[in-house]
């Protein structure tokens, strides 16, 4: 896989829901600029609270109207190893805040096998690695090049369900793996490796509290991403850290722009 990274930069919203709305607006200004180049567009999507803010904003745009579904396919960097109904999984929190309100094809929402399936952990996560393979890139990938991946980051700087100092963030030669006895519950896991997230054509890291600011810093200077899992993502046009004011706290100035 051929890598062409991109210098991280950081944008700085006020507070989260200052954040979620410009995020969600810059997502689907992105979309409605690829679709209308005639492009099919895969994005992939990430759990927690800031991920499904985001997709909460970008579901009271008026321009999702304007988007033509049948063009765009939605992944998950990782998933939690639960039932299909449980809140903790992150294809019902996306459901809930926007994906259920569009009119898209049931096949172009490639969600992780659920616990309650019939499938056990393993298999759950050779099928989803077959499933990318379906859609491998132009550049020979056995996955899609995602327009955007987004992706949250723990307090530990871990992103999809890579953890610090964990043998997952060290495998290369697979696109998925399951995660067991994860540091952060529930402890079974779906995750997408490290070459997958970056070859995405943009990296987006959507972060905000205090309480990452020692993560954000970390990722921002360079630390070992086997330790520091945040700064080995990403993109390879653009790798962007959305960020409010108070995960900003220990950002160089250099590194924050004003507009993107």
């Amino acid at each position: 896989m051929a890598e062409f990274w991109s210098e991280k930069r950081v944008v700085i919203r006020p507070d989260p829901a200052d954040l979620a709305e410009s995020v969600a607006a810059r997502f689907v200004s992105r979309l409605g600029k690829q679709i209308a180049q005639g492009l099919d567009v895969h994005v992939s999507l990430t759990g927690g609270s800031m991920g499904s803010a985001v997709l909460a904003a970008a579901a009271r745009s008026p321009k999702l109207a304007n988007i033509d579904w049948t063009r765009v396919h939605f992944w998950w960097s990782d998933e939690r190893f639960v039932p299909r109904d449980d809140p903790d999984r992150n294809e019902k929190q996306a459901r809930d805040a926007l994906l259920d309100q569009l009119d898209i094809p049931a096949g172009n929402i490639h969600a992780i096998a659920a616990s309650d399936e019939g499938v056990e952990l393993d298999a759950a996560a050779d099928a989803y690695a077959a499933e990318l393979a379906r859609y491998g890139s132009a550049d020979g990938d056995a996955w899609p090049s995602f327009d955007i991946c987004f992706l949250g980051v723990g307090p530990d700087a871990h992103i999809a369900s890579l953890f610090p100092d964990r043998g997952e963030i060290r495998v290369t030669d697979k696109a998925t793996l399951p995660v067991r006895d994860s540091p952060k519950p529930p402890p079974l896991r779906v995750t997408m490796t490290r070459p997958v997230i970056n070859s995405s054509q943009r990296v987006w890291l959507v972060m905000s509290g205090a309480d990452k600011a020692s993560a954000l810093g970390l990722a921002l200077a360079g630390a070992s991403y086997h330790s520091v899992p945040a700064a080995g993502a990403k993109g390879r046009r653009r790798t962007i850290f959305f960020v409010d004011d108070a995960a900003a706290a220990q950002v160089p100035q250099e590194l924050i722009t004003g507009d993107y």
